[in-house]
């Protein structure tokens, strides 16, 4: 049995049983990668796979926990590795973060310029995506940490800790109504006017519907987005008005925008670090994550890892 063979089996399972797409993505052939399927089938006396002629249809129910082990052991193999990477040079090596756009563009830059002044060796990567996305790329182990406000708490594989709260803003165009508004801001006043926001799977989305609905009103939202640039773009343009996170708005740059703070509107949203509880993290990690939020010091993180999930 080898690591190779386990690969292939994942990676096959990972392409959607697709074992030409899994050969790409390995950079081998296709032919190879049935071969060692095969070999690996015989030395453990089970089919891993069901086929159809030369087409693999379908996991049998033994393969289905072979797989599992096999993610388990490459992992492993994987922390392995980085175990002999830290004491053999603990200044270089890879960090792959996967992230929103909202974090990567607008809470991340500051942590990104330090680290990198901190740890010129290491080579660091951003992965965006929605929060499902990005809490997939941990788990298959294409990136090390997720840093999002939805979904984390979706996958007990994974530890969540919390960084820090933050909220929204409301965001118009030059001249527009709400800017004369006396008094606060109140929800029926915005429920007046298309709203563009979040995408429902994104940043809070479901914290601003329930806002909505707790008055009784129902927003009309006319147009979504993944990214807050694209929503104030549309603001611009005097399609609607926005709700985006309040960081996501810089006087200097969002020119002929206005913010309009809606703190008091919509419950308070958390953004959370999700790691693998069976990571093993590079000092450099560790070092990351407490310049991203200062509370999560390696003892914190390395207390979350080790909670199982039971609470």
């Amino acid at each position: 049995m080898k690591l190779q063979q386990l690969r292939y089996l994942v990676e096959v399972a990972k392409q959607g049983l697709n074992v030409s797409d899994a050969a790409e993505a390995l950079h081998t052939s296709q032919p190879g990668i049935s071969k060692q399927i095969r070999l690996l089938e015989d030395e453990l006396g089970v089919q891993v796979f069901v086929r159809n002629g030369k087409r693999v249809v379908d996991v049998t129910a033994p393969g289905k926990e072979i797989l599992k082990i096999s993610e388990r052991i490459l992992r492993e193999a994987k922390n392995l590795k980085r175990v002999a990477e830290e004491f053999v040079n603990e200044q270089e090596g890879g960090l792959v973060v996967a992230t929103t756009h909202t974090q990567a563009r607008y809470a991340l830059p500051p942590t990104i310029h330090d680290f990198m002044q901190r740890y010129p060796g290491v080579k660091l990567s951003i992965k965006q995506g929605s929060p499902t996305q990005i809490c997939e790329f941990v788990m298959d182990g294409s990136a090390d940490i997720a840093i999002a406000t939805e979904g984390i708490d979706q996958f007990p594989e994974l530890a969540m800790l919390d960084c820090y709260s933050w909220n929204r803003s409301i965001i118009v165009p030059d001249n527009h109504p709400l800017l004369d508004l006396k008094g606060q801001l109140r929800i029926e006043d915005v429920a007046k006017y298309p709203i563009i926001t979040y995408d429902f799977a994104f940043t809070g989305r479901s914290k601003i519907n329930r806002a909505f609905e707790s008055c009784g009103l129902a927003p009309n939202v006319v147009l979504t987005a993944i990214d807050t640039d694209v929503i104030k773009t549309y603001v611009g343009l005097g399609l609607g008005i926005g709700i985006v996170a309040s960081m996501a708005f810089d006087v200097k740059r969002d020119v002929g925008l206005f913010a309009i703070d809606a703190s008091h509107l919509f419950e308070p949203s958390t953004t959370h670090i999700g790691i693998r509880r069976d990571a093993y993290l590079r000092g450099y990690t560790y070092s990351f994550i407490e310049r991203f939020a200062p509370h999560l010091s390696r003892a914190v993180v390395d207390a979350a890892l080790n909670n199982k999930g039971e609470d």
